[in-house]
C-alpha cells in the first residue's frame, strides 16, 4: 500500500515538473502539424489553429488556480474617509 502510494506521489510530481517546464504538448487532433486533411482540404486544425501546441491539462489547472488565487487575495480598496466639515 504504501508503495502503490509512493509511486503515485512521484508520478504526480513527475507530471508537475513536466507542466513546469515543457507547458506545451503537441496537438493530438492533428498530431503537431497544425493541419487537418479532410475531403481534399487542407484546413487548420480546430483544436489548436494552426499553433501545433496546446497547453498541458495540468499547466491548465495551474493558472486557473494560479487566477482564482490572485483574484481571492488582492487588497481592497480602502473607504474613503468622510471630509471633515461633512
Amino acid at each position: 500500500m504504501a508503495l502503490a502510494s509512493l509511486l503515485i506521489l512521484l508520478t504526480t510530481a513527475g507530471y508537475a515538473v513536466l507542466c513546469a517546464i515543457k507547458p506545451f504538448a503537441p496537438c493530438r487532433k492533428c498530431t503537431g502539424t497544425g493541419v487537418r486533411t479532410r475531403r481534399r482540404t487542407i484546413t487548420l486544425c480546430r483544436r489548436c489553429h494552426g499553433h501545433r501546441a496546446r497547453l498541458r491539462i495540468g499547466r491548465r489547472l495551474l493558472n486557473n488556480s494560479r487566477s482564482i488565487h490572485a483574484t481571492g487575495t488582492r487588497p481592497q480598496p480602502t473607504d474613503r474617509k468622510a471630509a471633515p466639515w461633512q
